[in-house]
């Protein structure tokens, strides 16, 4: 079973904490946080990916898909990286930080699949991939968010951000991955 091991509340309390504190210091300061490391939970090697929005709109989002660091130190990099680095965005600014929204989602690991069928909308995470160079993945809240069908949601994967044909999901070549996510929010966690 793949699904990724349940968080407690306190828990994601600190990766939120975590996430926010490293975003303000790296912005403020251009430094990084030492992370300790007190809960074994928080020290597995997981893959992570963090959301930041403004105003209700995304303004970066950035994730490591499968990492051998432990989770504290890989929220902490995706968490700047994300404020600094996403490309569609300019860089976070210390005017903005106190407007920013983060969301965490905290990754099981990917396994391949053989079916679209098997993919279970607003539960699975999915990643396309064809050869090295192309490859798109959406995260399950993306499905929820926009209500799309499956077979939409499997096309704007394959076109937005794998780069390939919307029907690439059913091409033999095309390796399709699907991951389980505790997806949070600060104020999920008042």
């Amino acid at each position: 079973n793949n699904t990724v091991q349940p968080l407690s509340k306190e828990q994601k309390r600190q990766l939120m904490q975590l996430a926010r504190q490293s975003i303000e210091k790296y912005v403020t300061e251009k430094k990084l946080d030492d992370v300790k490391i007190t809960d074994q939970r928080l020290a597995a090697p997981e893959g992570v990916f963090v959301s930041i929005y403004k105003d209700g709109q995304l303004r970066g989002c950035i994730g490591h898909i499968v990492s051998d660091e432990p989770l504290q130190k890989t929220l902490r990099d995706m968490a700047i990286a994300s404020a600094t680095e996403d490309p569609r965005f300019k860089p976070v600014t210390e005017k903005e930080l106190n407007s920013l929204e983060l969301e965490i989602s905290v990754l099981s690991r990917p396994w391949r699949i053989r079916d679209a069928a098997e993919i279970e909308l607003g539960r699975h995470g999915v990643i396309v991939s064809k050869g090295n160079s192309n490859r798109g993945i959406f995260l399950p809240q993306v499905a929820t968010e926009t209500g799309w069908s499956k077979e939409k949601f499997l096309s704007e994967l394959c076109t937005q951000k794998a780069g390939l044909p919307a029907d690439c999901w059913k091409d033999p070549a095309v390796e399709i991955d699907i991951f389980t996510a505790d997806v949070f929010k600060a104020n999920d966690l008042k």
